[in-house]
């Protein structure tokens, strides 16, 4: 069953609509600029459509820090990236908007788990929609309050470690991690399970540490992020 929001977000990454009222560019994508330094990474077959899954949301706050929720970060982050997605020529899918329960619009599965039935709607739209690839965005809690940097885990598929593989490089390089932490495979989570298409989960940092907190909540740190996870998936597509 295909819902109302369902079809509205199909349709918007169809024309290239920015679901959340913020202008985007309408030209097509540009070739490569082979002479020059500015180098941008490009694709040579028909243009993919990137699902972004903003974690949590609505009554699932994720973890927190005091008044810092995981759902908020989520969010910041999957906005900002569907605009850096969208400014490079991409079509891509934000799944949620704004600060709501995506369980609260899955009518169709009859589930008295709300957490069963937020994972469930997650996975139909990925079925809804021609993602090629979907990249969920989460952040990371420890006892630990040293362990810090971002951790991408992927499904037991090439494609998924492929692309989890350019994403952990890239973000790592945003921290500066002394060492590139290897991507993990997320055998038992729902969405890795269940999803068809290419899929990572992306933490993106601990909030249980104070330098990863302080990236994670701050406008130019969210930028940065998104901008890396952007890097990231232009180096997986250049070489699928």
């Amino acid at each position: 069953m295909i819902i109302k929001r369902i079809a509205f977000l199909f349709a918007a990454a169809l024309i290239g609509l920015n679901i959340w009222n913020c202008p985007a560019s309408t030209s097509s994508p540009a070739a490569p600029s082979v002479g020059g330094n500015d180098y941008d990474f490009r694709h040579a077959f028909p243009e993919p459509v990137i699902l972004i899954d903003a974690g949590h949301g609505g009554i699932d706050g994720g973890t927190s820090y005091g008044d810092i929720l995981e759902k908020d970060i989520n969010l910041a982050i999957g906005q900002r990236l569907y605009m850096v997605m969208r400014s490079h020529g991409y079509r891509v899918i934000l799944n949620r908007t704004g600060d709501y329960a995506l369980s609260d619009e899955n009518r169709w599965l009859n589930n008295r788990s709300r957490h069963m039935r937020d994972l469930a709607q997650r996975k139909e739209l990925s079925e809804q929609v021609p993602s090629s690839i979907v990249v969920s965005l989460h952040v990371n809690w420890g006892r630990n309050k040293t362990k810090r940097g971002p951790l991408v885990l992927h499904q037991d598929e090439g494609r998924s470690a492929l692309l989890a593989n350019s994403l952990q490089h890239s973000l790592c390089d945003l921290y500066e991690m002394p060492s590139i932490r290897i991507p993990e495979l997320g055998k038992p989570f729902y969405l890795l399970r269940h999803i068809d298409s290419p899929a990572v989960i992306v933490e993106t940092g601990f909030l249980s540490n104070a330098e990863d907190r302080a990236m994670l909540i701050s406008a130019r740190g969210q930028q940065r992020i998104a901008e890396a996870i952007y890097q990231g998936i232009a180096e997986y597509f250049t070489v699928m």
